[in-house]
């Protein structure tokens, strides 16, 4: 719960927002609470980055998940699951998340100030990163690691535009989403 309040106070008041009496107060919790919780500061914001790293996960459930392109049945284009599944977590990212991407892109920027916050936030990201170099992998892609971080870059940019850029207004729908991974996925493959 504190984490969670936490995230909240984030994108609706930004990091000065963020105090340990303020994330009492929104959770109805006694004084001293979060403190109690997380002793620092720091404790507070690696507990925010902890539970944004789970929530985010929860995007996708295990049985959305694409298959390895192995698993793809026999002819089928192995870039149509993949590109299905990935158009799903970002349409739900851009369209029931977005209090959670601007939570995000408030952490992110602060751990450009905090070394010790960037190692956790960078450890928590290879989490995501990670499955997504296996998927190009599979894929058969030639660099795996380049074409995975082109793909994250892809989804981040739309995520802040869609969070808080030009698109905040306009997030596209899944359609358009499914196409631009098929594009990308297709091209980083050389198909």
């Amino acid at each position: 719960m504190i984490a969670d309040t936490a995230l909240g106070l984030l994108a609706e008041r930004g990091m000065r927002g963020l105090t340990h009496r303020a994330v009492d107060e929104a959770a109805g919790l006694p004084l001293g609470s979060t403190s109690n919780h997380a002793r620092t500061r720091a404790a507070l914001l690696k507990a925010a980055v902890r539970r944004l790293a789970q929530r985010e996960a929860e995007v996708l459930t295990p049985d959305e998940m694409p298959r390895s392109a192995e698993a793809a049945p026999d002819g089928a284009d192995p870039v149509v699951e993949p590109a299905d599944a990935l158009s799903l977590a970002l349409h739900r990212s851009l369209t029931g998340q977005r209090d959670l991407l601007i939570a995000r892109y408030e952490l992110a920027l602060e751990a450009t100030r905090r070394p010790e916050l960037r190692e956790f936030y960078d450890a928590t990201g290879r989490g995501f990163r990670e499955p997504l170099e296996a998927m190009m992998t599979a894929l058969g892609s030639t660099e795996p690691r380049r074409h995975a971080r082109s793909l994250v870059a892809w989804c981040e940019g739309l995520m802040f535009s869609c969070a808080a850029g030009a698109d905040h207004d306009a997030v596209p729908d899944r359609t358009t989403l499914r196409t631009g991974f098929t594009e990308l996925l297709r091209g980083m493959l050389n198909e």
